[in-house]
């Protein structure tokens, strides 16, 4: 009786988001709330919550303060000489360009935000593509390459699988280093031969007017910049990156400290820092309210008992000897599935369900976020159609949106099968 209702939450709450009739954050509240007052387990229900929400308040904490450091830094101007180097080292050779075009889109990308990453890279590049008469679709391919591949402790993925499996995303995070260096290699290797490509198609280069290219990446000075401070900002922002990948510190504590302290340093007025705040809090309120949600609703399956009594059933559809491959099935066909589901619903409604029927086999949590890592919303979400980067990156591009598909899937795919192998030879998971 508990499996079946609880395939009917998972069922239903992945139907509503994905039919648009809920948003992610009144799904993953209301529909576990009514399934467990149907089962006649309501009285529970507070007590879950608070045990959920309880649990997902410092992977929260650090999103929300991740956004925020972030945002600050951006504005204090962090990232503009970063996008003029880039387009002072591309030249005019195809191939410069479409590896500069990955650089540049890693760099930006740092933030977390796939959306801030083709809003800076693709207007900053397209000039140059169109003054060589280049294919634009290598352009998102290459920037979306870089953008998924780039899947750091703080961003959304990473995030959500911490949150559904809780674990820490240095668990998750330091031992995939390697994997992600060998995906960044495979998406430079990629660029440099499109190219390549690029520069064989191409029979008569025109003269890039150098004024017209440089000043795509020069504007007038922006009154939020900070030039004087853009060393002791990239220090910071360093140190806070080194922190994250060797899980030295709490993530949480990481970022509200980073976060005030670039406020106060850059923005000593306290005008200015609310207004900073301000304009950084919309997406760090969104995402922190889909986290709690998604803590009401682990908290109600897992205290109410639901997902282990569906992990328990699965367990015997499972043939033995596949039990100990879950990882590596997941691994193989995560980016194809950030197709068909959005990351919400795969990280809180798919992802506990799957974690509980390999650790009937023997295989640990962490192996099973791991392998989704290697592709679900990581180097899937700038094709798939259930995220907003994906039409950005398109439109922003001038291209349509089933050319970029049709044109960047096969490089993504690859990209996820190149580090899947990378994470079988280095043991993270198993055949």
């Amino acid at each position: 009786m508990l499996a079946l209702g609880a395939l009917a939450i998972v069922g239903v709450m992945l139907a509503v988001i994905l039919t648009n009739r809920l948003s992610p954050l009144a799904a993953m509240i209301l529909i576990p709330v009514a399934g467990a007052l149907l089962l006649g387990q309501g009285a529970g229900v507070p007590g879950w919550i608070i045990a959920g929400v309880t649990k997902i308040a410092p992977v929260a904490g650090m999103f929300v303060f991740a956004i925020l450091f972030f945002g600050v830094v951006s504005d204090a101007g962090l990232l503009a000489p970063l996008v003029s180097g880039v387009l002072r080292l591309v030249g005019r050779r195809p191939s410069r360009i479409t590896v500069g075009t990955s650089l540049l889109a890693l760099l930006i990308h740092l933030d977390g935000s796939g959306a801030v990453c083709f809003l800076i890279t693709v207007p900053a590049m397209l000039p140059l593509y169109d003054q060589l008469g280049m294919d634009r679709r290598i352009l998102a391919c290459c920037a979306s390459l870089a953008a998924g591949v780039n899947f750091l402790p703080w961003t959304g993925p990473t995030l959500r699988a911490s949150a559904a499996l809780h674990l820490t995303t240095a668990q998750i995070f330091a031992p995939m280093l390697p994997v992600q260096i060998v995906g960044l290699i495979f998406v430079f290797g990629a660029a440099w031969w499109m190219g390549r490509r690029e520069e064989k198609r191409l029979t008569a280069l025109p003269t890039i007017d150098r004024e017209i290219a440089q000043a795509t990446a020069v504007s007038a000075p922006d009154p939020l910049h900070r030039p004087r401070l853009f060393w002791l900002n990239l220090a910071i922002t360093l140190a806070v990156i080194a922190l994250m990948v060797t899980g030295k510190a709490e993530p949480a504590v990481v970022f509200m400290v980073a976060t005030a302290l670039v406020l106060a340093i850059n923005y000593p007025r306290a005008e200015d820092q609310r207004a900073r705040i301000e304009a950084h809090a919309r997406p760090a309120m969104m995402m922190a309210g889909i986290l709690f949600a998604a803590g009401a609703f682990t908290g109600i399956m897992n205290g109410a008992g639901l997902i282990h009594a569906l992990a328990q059933s699965s367990v015997a559809l499972v043939p033995s000897g596949m039990g100990a491959r879950i990882p590596l099935l997941v691994a193989v066909t995560s980016m194809p599935l950030s197709m068909l589901f959005d990351p919400d619903s795969f990280y809180f409604g798919v992802l506990p369900v799957v974690a509980q029927v390999a650790g009937h086999f023997g295989v640990a949590p962490v192996q099973v976020a791991q392998a989704a890592l290697l592709g679900m919303h990581t180097v899937g979400f700038p094709v798939s159609p259930l995220t907003p980067a994906t039409f950005l990156v398109a439109g922003l591009s001038r291209i349509e949106l089933g050319a970029h598909q049709r044109f960047a899937f096969p490089w993504l795919f690859a990209a996820t099968l190149v580090m899947t192998l990378a994470a079988l030879a280095l043991g993270l998971i198993g055949l």
